[in-house]
């Protein structure tokens, strides 16, 4: 189904007059619940369609999740086992990590596997 600029505006805005009456004690029949679940639905499909969300990149994911855990690439350098130098290529995007490092990295900074590949 086609979505219009027009409808999702308007499914936005009733979105927020829905949002403080209908709460997690509110029934799952509740004319309000299944309206704001409905809306919600054509805001999904909306923003999925026009403002999609690209995978972040292994630049990406390093980053921000050295900035989650407040290390420094020099710390994670030392409890991967390689040189700062090379976290700062990983991070600017100037190389990508061989199998056995982005291991490393993803039990490191927590990030899943399949973030690291890009599935």
């Amino acid at each position: 189904m086609e979505i219009t600029r027009q409808q999702y505006e308007f499914a936005l805005a009733r979105i927020e007059e829905l949002l403080p009456v209908v709460d997690d004690q509110s029934s799952l029949n509740d004319r309000n619940s299944v309206e704001l679940a409905l809306l919600s639905e054509v805001v999904i499909e909306y923003e999925s369609s026009h403002f999609p969300i690209e995978k972040p990149t292994i630049a990406e994911l390093i980053d921000l999740a050295l900035d989650e855990r407040k290390m420094t690439q020099k710390d994670l350098a030392k409890e991967i086992g390689v040189s700062p130098s090379r976290i700062n290529d990983f991070i600017t995007g100037r190389a990508e990590p061989s199998l056995k490092i982005a291991k490393r990295l993803c039990v490191s900074l927590g990030i899943t596997a399949s973030a690291m590949l890009g599935l």
